[in-house]
């Protein structure tokens, strides 16, 4: 008998029918009785590749699916002339808190600057157009440009190529909806690589700051390599370095100052609050501008050597080309000596090696996080995500960008600076090319110090310190994870870091799959016939087989009783299970030891029976107590 639900479809189930798998001649008192699946849809016969494409083609150009692959179709003719001033408020504020970040960024990635603002102008305008959050503004992470640094090895040639495969990556990603990869890492193992990473950066930002040399890729590298060069402090760079971040740090506050009420502010008010917020939203900008003025000063009154500047930055717009697929060799034309070797293709792909694929998981867990803090409740779409970073990233690459995706500070400015739609990532790239055309020279004037002042100021507040506490309270063992995490980002490179945090994270998914906790009660029928009951919480699949075989033997062994197990949560079976249950049906067979399975599933108890055909399968709770009684009887 099957019974459809046509009152409701939920949409988990993509409009498909829902019935109830509802075995003959049983009675049902419970919603334990009955078990909920999906039915599945008849296999039809295949016209050929040529019906297979046609019905591709025309899912594929559907105008669901249009609106859904480029949202600009649905909020394009909603766009209204009120969010006008909106989109170009937030596109500048987002412009002037990029450009000196983007610059700050290609040092953490060791890259001439020019390479931070190549990623700042093609990726935002595709975004435009494929992009599904209006929140969301494309361009070079701390995060990502540091993962760059450390995998690329500060070679444009291979940021660019890590550029390009990354965003294929994604892209494929997309298509076969592998979204839900970035589920493997936790929140612990995040906060804990997020934190691992901010000290990284901090740490790496210290030779500009101090004015000193440093090497090495790994936290404890650096640290080494200050401690040794420590004696060769510049302290006009020092100096200037703290000054600026307190400057930062002051602004940040500043920007969030409101003077009077939350409601019925004066004018005069309103219109403070509105200075302080922008001065403090455009502190990076401010300050660059500043620092650069007091670069030219000490340049034209001949101290140019008190501090370091960041130098010549080419003026202009990339070159459009393919991202380099190989790398000549570099020789000393003095000494005939080479100073790199020529690579293959294949050869930097195995320089990149896992970083090709925590590259795009990272930046999908940034990208969502920005997504989904300003989602307001609606329904976010990772594939999307996925899909558009993927083709910002692949376009980044033609004009030699650095990795790029959504940032959560810059989110946070444009959802502050009132964005209505994604229209604003175009004022943003309008801004960046009139840097690039026109503002480059001036770049040469400012101070290495203060640019590491912006990152230092930044990434001090990415240090995830106040989740111990409630993991602490919450649940203890979270924080093994999150500080193996944690530490291995410090000793290890970051791509192998993170992939120790989640080793330990599947450890632990592994443990509580290979150890079902069992619920054991002592029953008894109206007639008096007591009978024990065991329930596993979970599917039977191998790792978990010989710890269940051994409870329920050790149980059945020690009471003597007849044995029932309830099969209500066990939604999945494999072949190991199954040698398992059937070894168990001979062993309390040969003990003369009744053994029921009460409310299996079909599609476990096909399983099951695949290798044993004596089950004894009961699915309403008054035939379970007239079997035990038969059994008693007999």
């Amino acid at each position: 008998m099957s019974v459809k639900d046509t009152g409701h479809v939920n949409s988990a189930f993509n409009g498909a029918e829902v019935t109830l798998d509802i075995p003959t001649n049983t009675l049902y008192h419970t919603s334990r009785d009955c078990i909920v699946q999906q039915e599945e849809e008849p296999e039809t016969s295949s016209g050929g590749w040529a019906d297979c494409c046609r019905s591709t083609c025309a899912n594929i150009f559907r105008k669901k699916t249009l609106q859904k692959r480029f949202p600009i179709l649905v909020w394009l003719p909603q766009y209204k002339k009120d969010y006008i001033f909106g989109d170009i408020v937030a596109g500048i504020s987002v412009a002037l808190t990029v450009i000196p970040q983007a610059l700050a960024y290609a040092g953490i990635a060791g890259l001439d600057l020019q390479y931070g603002l190549y990623a700042c102008f093609l990726g935002c305008f595709i975004y435009i157009f494929i992009g599904s959050s209006k929140d969301v503004p494309i361009g070079p992470t701390a995060i990502s440009a540091l993962l760059s640094f450390q995998i690329a090895g500060g070679s444009w040639q291979m940021a660019t190529l890590l550029t390009f495969l990354t965003g294929l990556i994604e892209i494929l990603m997309g298509i076969f909806r592998l979204g839900f990869l970035i589920d493997f890492v936790s929140g612990p193992v995040g906060a804990g690589f997020t934190s691992a990473v901010s000290l990284i950066i901090f740490s790496s930002q210290m030779k500009d700051l101090l004015g000193i040399r440093t090497s090495g890729n790994t936290f404890l590298q650096v640290w080494i390599s200050i401690i040794n060069d420590i004696h060769n402090i510049s302290w006009p760079d020092f100096v200037l370095g703290l000054i600026c971040i307190v400057m930062l740090l002051s602004l940040r506050a500043l920007a969030s100052c409101s003077l009077g009420p939350k409601q019925g502010k004066s004018s005069c008010q309103k219109l403070l609050t509105g200075i302080f917020w922008t001065v403090g939203t455009a502190r990076n900008a401010l300050l660059v501008c500043g620092t650069a003025g007091l670069g030219y000063w000490l340049s034209i009154s001949g101290n140019e050597e008190l501090v370091r500047t960041v130098g010549f930055v080419p003026k202009g717009m990339p070159e459009f080309r393919a991202p380099p697929f190989h790398m000549d060799a570099v020789v000393n034309e003095t000494s005939g000596l080479v100073l790199e070797e020529a690579q293959s293709f294949w050869d930097m792909v195995s320089t990149l090696g896992s970083g090709l694929i925590v590259v795009p998981m990272i930046a999908l867990l940034e990208t969502m996080a920005v997504v989904q803090a300003f989602a307001d409740g609606k329904p976010t779409d990772a594939t999307q995500e996925l899909i558009a970073s993927g083709i910002c990233n692949v376009a980044n690459s033609f004009v030699q960008g650095l990795r790029s995706n959504g940032g959560v500070a810059r989110g946070a400015i444009l959802n502050a600076s009132g964005v209505r739609t994604q229209l604003s990532n175009l004022y943003t790239s309008v801004i960046v090319i009139i840097a690039l055309l026109y503002l480059t020279p001036c770049f040469y004037f400012i101070p290495k110090a203060a640019l590491a002042a912006i990152i230092i100021a930044a990434v001090v507040f990415m240090v995830q310190y106040r989740v111990i506490k409630p993991m602490w309270h919450s649940k203890k063992t979270d924080l093994i994870p999150g500080l193996g995490a944690f530490f291995a980002c410090l000793v290890l490179p970051l791509q192998l870091g993170i992939l120790v945090g989640i080793g330990i994270n599947v450890v632990f998914i592994l443990y509580q799959a290979a150890r079902p906790k069992l619920r054991i009660e002592t029953l008894s029928t109206p007639e008096g016939e007591r009978y024990l009951m065991l329930t596993p919480d979970r599917c039977l699949i191998f790792p978990s087989m010989e710890f269940v075989r051994k409870v329920i033997n050790k149980q059945g062994v020690k009471s003597t009783l007849p044995v029932v197990i309830d099969c209500s949560y066990i939604y999945g079976a494999d072949f190991t299970a199954a040698k398992v249950i059937s070894s168990m049906v001979t062993d309390f067979a040969q003990r003369q030891q009744p053994l029921f399975f009460y409310n299996l599933q079909s599609r476990v108890a096909q399983v099951f029976e695949g290798l044993n055909k004596d089950l004894v399968t009961i699915y309403d709770i008054s035939t379970l107590h007239a079997k035990l009684a038969e059994k008693t009887n007999t």
